[in-house]
């Protein structure tokens, strides 16, 4: 029997992040556990500063699941990342005021 492992997302949550952190520095924190595609950090559009959390596309599924194990609880500068598989975002119909 072939067993097959469920394919694993390679799209990755960062949250807590340091307000202070910028996304290249954000990349290099991840390249450490492989190749990554794309980073960005939530501003908010008003101030343009953090929001304290991102997301980050790693090559593949495993190397997102290793960044996970190594990164996910470990303090970069005064923080403690929180590292997950990113969920798909949901529709929210736009507040008109």
């Amino acid at each position: 029997v072939y067993y097959r492992r469920p394919k694993v997302s390679n799209k990755l949550y960062v949250g807590n992040i340091a307000w202070a952190l910028d996304e290249a520095r954000l990349e290099g924190v991840f390249a450490d556990f492989g190749g990554v595609q794309s980073v960005k950090i939530i501003k908010d559009r008003d101030t343009g500063r953090s929001k304290g959390f991102g997301f980050v596309e790693m090559s593949n599924g495993d190397e997102a699941q290793t960044a996970i194990e190594n990164l996910d609880g470990k303090e970069i500068e005064g923080r403690q990342l929180r590292v997950n598989i990113a969920k798909e975002r949901e529709e929210r119909p736009r507040r008109n005021f």
